[in-house]
């Protein structure tokens, strides 16, 4: 099999990412809380929130992944640690501390331990086994744990992948789905029962937090993307395209409310996240249309990490300044503005603060230990998976 020639540009991942942090913003906004809910029909909320509740899971996980995938695809030869680490950083945490800091004006302080805010402010909360500090200040922003998590695994993990033999990668992919599948039998078999998660969904809050928040768990995710990048570069993947894969991903949604709650979270559509991706970055390697390389895609996939972490925001804070709720036209045409606004903030964020700090800082000074990856042009996707980006 022949190794995939690797373009420098991946533009229809880039477009990708908005439609996943979309799914994002249309579970919250599902939520039948009363810091965000705009529904004043309890059938038609009710409903809402069934169609929505495994959307915002499913567009963590297709981040994960994308994450480990992008990463491994715009590996740099000659690397070095210090230079990936603060890529990362300067990428992700200007962003996440202004998201921190208007959830804090906005809402957060008034309930939020300082405590919690500070374990927030770096990073830590995902990893206490307690769901109110998991989702404390900016809910979304607990994916961020996580992904900090998989960057400092990254350089370790990349050098572990290629050090498989091509023709076993598929068994080492095989062996990650069947990890990932089993991490729920896992927590319902081991974990205690209760107490339940608020909001009655199928899972106590210890077997929630080992399935879905848990960094190391979550990093099958992350390795998963790693595994697949590498097929694809050598030649060893076979997809299904990218339509054949969306049409997979759009039955196992659905699906996914059918089966125990942790399951559905991301064993249901694992395997289709996977196909889309690797459909995708195909598509663009051979110089193929896709629906998610035009311009608008791309921009609004630029500034998909921005949306992501004040999304949340903008939801409670339209709440607030409405201070009732609505019938169900106009709940659903304010939810649209409140859209609207999240968008016009994210492309604020990412203009005034993401670009311009990633620019003057992402160049290594100096090179003291490297890391041992790809060869990759210099103008490269490296954007991480959606929430981090």
């Amino acid at each position: 099999m022949t190794t995939l020639d690797r373009p420098s540009r991946l533009p229809s991942l880039t477009g990708l990412r908005f439609p996943a942090a979309l799914l994002v913003f249309v579970y919250h906004a599902s939520l039948q809380l009363p810091s965000t809910s705009l529904l004043a029909d309890q059938g038609v909320a009710g409903r809402f929130a069934t169609a929505g509740s495994q959307l915002g899971a499913l567009g963590v996980t297709f981040f994960f992944v994308l994450s480990g995938f992008v990463l491994t695809w715009s590996a740099r030869e000659q690397d070095t640690l210090g230079a990936f680490w603060r890529r990362r950083l300067v990428k992700i945490y200007p962003n996440y501390v202004v998201a921190w800091i208007l959830a804090m004006v906005v809402f957060a302080a008034a309930y939020t331990p300082a405590w919690q805010a500070v374990l927030n402010l770096f990073m830590l909360q995902v990893w206490v086994p307690d769901f109110f500090v998991n989702i404390s200040v900016d809910p979304p922003s607990w994916s961020l744990g996580a992904e900090a998590f998989f960057y400092a695994a990254f350089p370790l993990l990349l050098v572990l992948a290629k050090r498989i033999r091509e023709d076993r990668l598929k068994y080492w992919i095989a062996g990650t789905f069947a990890a990932i599948a089993a991490t729920p039998l896992v927590a319902y078999l081991a974990l205690p029962s209760t107490p339940g998660v608020p909001g009655g969904w199928g899972a106590s809050e210890s077997q929630y937090w080992f399935a879905y928040f848990l960094p190391p768990v979550r990093l099958l995710d992350f390795a998963l993307g790693i595994l697949v990048a590498r097929a694809v570069l050598s030649g060893r993947w076979r997809g299904v395209g990218l339509g054949w894969s969306a049409l997979l991903l759009a039955v196992a949604v659905p699906l996914a409310s059918f089966v125990p709650y942790l399951y559905g979270q991301r064993v249901v559509t694992i395997v289709p996240i996977v196909l889309l991706i690797t459909a995708a970055a195909t598509a663009d390697a051979d110089g193929r249309f896709t629906p998610f390389r035009g311009r608008v895609a791309r921009w609004l996939g630029e500034i998909s990490f921005a949306f992501y972490l004040l999304h949340f925001i903008v939801l409670v804070a339209g709440r607030s300044l409405l201070g009732r709720t609505f019938g169900t036209p106009a709940a659903a045409g304010l939810l649209v503005v409140e859209l609207a606004v999240a968008i016009g903030l994210a492309a604020l964020l990412y203009t005034a603060v993401e670009r311009p700090i990633t620019r003057r800082f992402s160049t290594a000074r100096r090179r003291d230990v490297t890391v041992p990856q790809q060869r990759q042009p210099e103008r490269t996707v490296e954007h991480s998976g959606g929430p981090s980006r």
